[in-house]
């Protein structure tokens, strides 16, 4: 379900996008809400199809962003962050003894210390 709604909202993005870039510019922009004479409010509503069209995809695009929102949370409810850490386990390096590098190069811990401690650079 959740890939769905993910798929729906990247293209309700990309159209919104492209509804906004075919659209024709005023010459005003932002530029025009500030002082001189236009006011911040313009009684002239959305008259073309494409306005309308961006108000639709706009709207859309927000409901997916909630209904995104709401399954993430869902998804996350009953685990915490501290739940999904791991505490070393398959990720520690095990000490051979023979003091070999391993296969990144990196030396592994000695063997009296903690296999959780981080790995030392190799000093080329």
């Amino acid at each position: 379900m959740e890939n769905v709604v993910l798929i729906i909202h990247l293209l309700l993005a990309l159209a919104l996008i492209g509804a906004v870039l075919l659209q024709r510019s005023d010459g005003g922009g932002l530029g025009a809400m500030g002082g001189g004479g236009g006011g911040a409010v313009s009684t002239r509503a959305a008259a073309t199809g494409l306005g309308k069209l961006t108000w639709i995809l706009a709207i859309a695009f927000i409901c997916t962003s909630l209904t995104l929102t709401v399954i993430a949370a869902q998804k996350a409810s009953g685990s915490s962050i501290m739940d999904r850490l791991t505490t070393g386990g398959s990720d520690a390096v095990e000490d051979t003894g023979t003091g070999a590098l391993d296969t990144d190069g990196l030396l592994p811990p000695p063997a009296s210390t903690n296999t959780d401690a981080p790995l030392v650079p190799r000093a080329d």
